[in-house]
Order: structure tokens, then sequence, then C-alpha cells
């Protein structure tokens, strides 16, 4: 039946060419999108607009069509005694999924609906395959992710998502901007992975020889510019992980980083109240979300708990003990720990998993990491063996993490080597601490993540135009 259905739109096409007509057309001057010609309606007013055809209602010398772009829908009618015998004829070789360029004046309905009475009409592209499913949405999941021009053309919910998503990176750079911020750019490409924990993807550069890789965050390049003089910097960057794959986790992410010379944690924790509060009222109208149920009060301040205190009253566990104590003690209260798990790094992940707090009606900070845990965080003066640090946790996902960040190049060069675990440790940045860093706080926030929650989207594939997916033949 598909192939019934291709082979009369071949048909079509063919009939377009014979009456001289550019199925795949040229430009076409709009008067705007389609929902700017719809705010600014006046009777009679004549418009020009394109989008794509979504359905055809056929009465006689009549045909009513909406066309769609993605501002939204507008009908357009065309009759045979404005447009003519001949093109109106022409409308039979359209089908829905076509885009089309109509020119004509505004009129309401007897209904009350806005509508195009069409004078002429343009092909601009022919559609030669048909739209899934009848515009009653694209259900299967697996298209929705792999062939995303068809999930956006088809669903109004991603459509809405991704307009949100835009929406959200533009009010982060405003809310920056207007604080005195300096948006900046660094190496995706780096040639020792730092500022972060993760397996990084690797390539190699044949000019010069050199294996070079993904950055897995953008931290010791933006305080390489703290030393330089720029004090209060940001960056929306893409970051990458050669790690798994979840509804939480894709390999590539994006992710807002801020540095504040001359401040603290203590100060990343107001901003980032003051940030995710804004984005709410601007973006969403009100300080409250609901996610998966849960309602969220944003209204700052929101809440503290200790990962110390946690990991003491839950576990017994203290920044004292030693790998093989962790293990033992997490196994004994039931926390399953794989061979491959035994990095101090792994060991946090999954704590971490253990102690979201999930039912949480507010954001919560989570302070007092491990300074074992925290290479490029201060130590507390009052307990070096804890660190100025926090992650927050939204509706049960971890979607920022900050410290107040360690400044003394000597400190830092004996955390990386404890670090380490046999990878490079980057000389440069530590020569660029020994020329002096200000004291400064810095602040990770996960932008798909806090999306997620703002749109209410289960998946973190969801909010990605083009997530990483399994080969198709591995299918």
């Amino acid at each position: 039946m598909l192939g019934d259905i291709l082979s009369v739109r071949q048909e079509k096409l063919k009939n377009l060419k014979k009456e001289g007509i550019d199925p795949f057309g040229k430009r076409f001057a709009t008067d705007g999108d389609i929902k700017s010609i719809i705010d600014s309606f006046s009777e009679h007013k004549k418009v020009n607009a394109a989008g794509r055809i979504i359905n055809m209602r056929v009465h006689g010398g009549s045909i009513f069509s909406d066309l769609r772009d993605f501002s939204g829908k507008i009908q357009v009618y065309f009759k045979k005694d404005v447009l003519g015998e001949d093109k109106f004829k022409l409308i039979e070789s359209l089908d829905i999924g076509d885009i089309l360029g109509v020119e004509g004046e505004l009129f309401n309905t007897k209904r009350g609906e806005i509508t195009i009475s069409v004078s002429s009409f343009t092909v601009l592209a022919k559609s030669l395959k048909p739209l899934p499913e009848k515009w009653h949405g694209l259900k299967d999941i697996e298209i929705r992710y792999r062939q995303r021009y068809l999930d956006l053309i088809s669903n109004e919910d991603s459509r809405k998502i991704f307009l949100l998503r835009s929406r959200f990176i533009t009010k982060i750079r405003s809310f920056f901007d207007e604080r005195g911020y300096i948006e900046v750019e660094t190496p995706m490409l780096q040639p020792v992975p730092g500022g972060a924990a993760g397996r990084p993807f690797k390539t190699h550069h044949n000019v010069y020889d050199a294996d070079l890789y993904m950055r897995i965050a953008p931290e010791l390049y933006l305080k390489r510019l703290l030393v330089g003089g720029m004090n209060k910097v940001y960056e929306i960057n893409k970051s990458f992980r050669n790690e798994g794959i979840s509804p939480r986790h894709n390999p590539e992410f994006t992710m807002l980083e801020a540095y504040t010379s001359y401040a603290d944690y203590e100060d990343m924790i107001n901003i980032t109240e003051e940030l995710v509060f804004y984005l709410a009222k601007e973006i969403l109208g009100s300080s409250k979300i609901s996610y998966k149920g849960k309602d969220i009060d944003l209204t700052p301040p929101w809440k503290r708990i200790s990962f110390a205190d946690v990991m003491k009253q839950n576990y017994d566990i203290t920044p004292d003990d030693d790998l093989d104590i962790w293990v033992k003690k997490l196994k004994q209260k039931g926390v399953e720990i794989e061979k491959g798990d035994i990095s101090r790094t792994k060991l946090i992940n999954i704590i971490g998993d253990v102690i979201e707090p999930e039912q949480a009606d507010k954001p919560v900070f989570v302070l007092d990491y491990f300074t074992e845990l925290c290479p490029l965080a201060k130590a507390k003066k009052e307990n070096p063996a804890l660190t100025e640090r926090f992650e927050l946790y939204m509706a049960g996902l971890e979607i920022a993490n900050a410290y107040s960040e360690l400044n003394d190049p000597i400190q830092q060069r004996e955390r990386f080597k404890e670090q380490a675990e046999g990878g490079n440790i980057d000389e440069d940045f530590v020569q660029a601490l020994e020329y002096g860093m200000p004291p400064a706080g810095g602040l990770g926030i996960g932008i798909d993540r806090l999306v997620m929650i703002f749109s209410g989207a289960e998946s973190i594939r969801d909010v990605i135009l083009f997530p990483q997916l399994k080969p198709e033949k591995q299918l």
C-alpha cells in the first residue's frame, strides 16, 4: 500500500513538471511566520504566508486547507472562481505534507476562524513521502528520535519543548549579560581531558600527530581566563562523556558554566537560586513547576542537606574511611557494587543515586562533600576533610555542581596526583595558577536536565534534538 502511495505522489510530481511548475520552488517572501500573521489580523488585509499542508477538505468548487509552520497554523481557502479553473485544477496535484506559499486576503469565517482567501499559490516543496499517522502524532519513540524532523512535523508537544529550550538559552544569556558576565568559547578538542570526572572520547590530529580528547568539561580553560583578568565569564557549551546512555544521560550534552572572581560557593548558591527562579518566572510565568506529578516551589531560599551527615547516618561512612571500608559498609546496607566500581568517583555516583531527595517539594542543595572526591574545590578551613562544594537536586535529578575554586597551585598539583589514577596532569593549568588566580566561585548547570524538568519530559532524549542512538544495524 505504501508503494501505491509513493507511486501516486511521483505521478503528481510529473504532472506539476508537465504544467511547467517547479515542484521544489524558489524564494518566497512572506509577511512573517503564521503566528505573527494571525496576531496582526485585520479584515481584507493582503498577506503572503507559507507552510506545510496538513489537511485538505474539498467542497465542490472550493477547498479548505490548513498550513502549518513552527509558530502555528492558519486556514487557507481555495476557490475556483478566484483562482480560475486551470490553477484550481492544479490543487489535485498537491498532497498533505507539501510546502506551499499563498497570497491572498485575510477574513473571518462564520465560525470566527482567521482564514486566507487565496488569490494565488506557489509550490515550494513537493512531499514525496506521506507524513506519519495522518497527523495523529508520531507514536514510535525510536522513529521520533531517529527522524526528529518527522517528530517536529507531527507532534505539537515536541515543538513546544524545543521552543521552550530555545527561550531557555536566550534567557540564560540575558541573565548573565545583565550581570556583567562575558560570554566566551573554549576548546572542544583538548590535549588533556579535565575539569570533571568522566571517560573522554579520543581522537587524533594528523598534522600534529597528536592525540586529542573531546572535552568532558570547559572548567580548566574558563579558570585560565580568570587568571587572565576576565573576572566574570560564562559559557553555554557542548561537553562529551564516553559513557552509558539512559533517560538521564546522553554522551553529548549541553552545560552552562559560570565563574565569578572574588566569590565562593555561597555566592554560587545565590546565583543558582536567582537564575532558576528567573527562568521560571520569565518562561513559565510562575515560581512553581510540576514534574512527574510533584509540585516544586522554586522560590528562594532552597533546602540544604549535608552529604557528610547523610553518609554517616545512613552508611556509617566518614572521610577517613578507605575504599575497602566504603565498599564493605555500602554492601552491608544493600547497595549493589560491581567488581569494577572501586574508585571513589564511581562510588560517589552510586551513592548519589541512593541519596537523591526525590520527594523534595523544593530544590535541594547537597553540601559538605569529602575533599578526596573534589580535586578542584577548596577545603573548608574549619574541617579540611570537607569541601566548599554543592550539588543541586531537583525532582531527583542532579542539576548543578559548584564550589569555591581551588586556586592554590601547590595543593592543586597534589590533588591532581592523588586523582590521576594513571592519567595525565594538566601542567599548563597548574602553571596558570602559579601566576595567580583570584578566589572564585564556579558553577555548572546541566541545561538538558533542567529543560526536562521545566518541560515535563521524562527522558533526556526528548529535549535533545538529535540524541545519540544505537546504530540501526545493531537494532
